[in-house]
């Protein structure tokens, strides 16, 4: 008898009045707000303008949804193509379906083009984004559970999660909740991203390259736990080769990155500081973007002498 358990939702779809939500869709839509709004406070901090991140983001997040369907029907084609399978499944994306490699890798796609538009370096965008990006996947993995998918071998722990549905091949009983695993390594990576923006000014990408490469480290050992059905290379699922090699090109890139181009960028938005009359770059994150701005001012007052107005850069990177 199982003692204790994090019970499944009877039903994966939420009601806004008469307006059906599926669950998967609305985590997914909750993340999206959530990277958005935080990347924006640390864009400004950075001495960005207030908005140009959700302006990307219209590029990015469509670019993004693509990416990651077509990663997940491209791995699992056996899923939507061949004897019983009917194609037309592979569109139904509020169904569950989302590669997250994909989608970071096409979404970066629509983020260079949004920043190119504005003239911004891309990897600035990234270090701004990378925490909140990792907090929408935490809040994303929820919509696994509300569909009932993406759980680990059977367990009697008391966080195990309940299946209760059979269709897809389930087979009803308690299961290590993989989905509530890297939900919580999310939160960590995005807190430690914070934390080491803060405390080494990463900058040309570099808080992106550690998003990535710390996602992928607990991304592997997760995966290797989920029981559904995946393809195996050398006895490995596809996944886990896919976190392997990733996370090696991402600590690569801090390194080389580190060598080539140390510090971090003075101007992330020209237009911006053109209108503000600086030069400098900003705080690592929202929380001290006060206590920069204080400092100026302070200094600026001390010397007698006002700010000189800078020639903006071309943005790119």
């Amino acid at each position: 008898m199982d003692l204790a358990y994090i019970p499944s939702p009877s039903h994966g779809v939420l009601y806004l009045g008469p307006v059906p939500l599926r669950g998967y869709a609305f985590c997914i839509i909750i993340g999206v707000f959530v990277a958005v709004w935080y990347g924006n406070r640390r864009w400004v901090a950075r001495g960005g303008r207030s908005g140009t991140v959700a302006d990307i983001a219209v590029w990015a997040v469509p670019f993004g949804l693509v990416g990651g369907r077509l990663y997940h029907v491209i791995t699992d084609y056996q899923l939507y193509f061949g004897e019983g399978r009917d194609w037309v499944d592979a569109f139904k994306i509020w169904e569950g379906g989302l590669g997250i490699w994909g989608a970071i890798a096409l979404g970066a796609v629509g983020a260079w083009i949004g920043c190119r538009r504005r003239g911004i370096p891309l990897p600035a965008y990234a270090d701004a984004l990378a925490p909140g990006i990792a907090l929408a996947q935490a809040i994303g993995r929820w919509g696994n559970w509300f569909n009932q998918e993406l759980y680990g071998r059977a367990t009697d722990l008391p966080w195990s999660v309940k299946i209760t549905s059979v269709d897809g091949g389930r087979v009803p009983g308690t299961y290590h909740p993989t989905f509530l695993y890297e939900s919580l390594w999310c939160v960590g990576v995005a807190l430690l991203v914070i934390w080491a923006d803060r405390r080494f000014k990463l900058g040309h990408g570099r808080a992106f390259a550690l998003y990535v490469a710390a996602y992928c480290a607990g991304r592997a050992w997760i995966e290797y736990m989920r029981v559904d059905e995946a393809h195996h290379i050398l006895g490995l699922r596809l996944n886990v080769w896919t976190a392997i090699i990733v996370f090696v090109l991402a600590v690569a890139y801090i390194v080389v990155s580190a060598r080539l181009r140390p510090g971090r960028e003075e101007i992330v938005e020209p237009a911006a500081a053109e209108d503000d009359g600086i030069t400098g770059s900003g705080s690592a994150d929202a929380d001290s973007a006060d206590a920069g701005s204080t400092d100026t001012a302070a200094a600026g007052a001390g010397s007698g002498k006002g700010l000189r107005k800078s020639p903006g850069k071309t943005g790119k990177d």
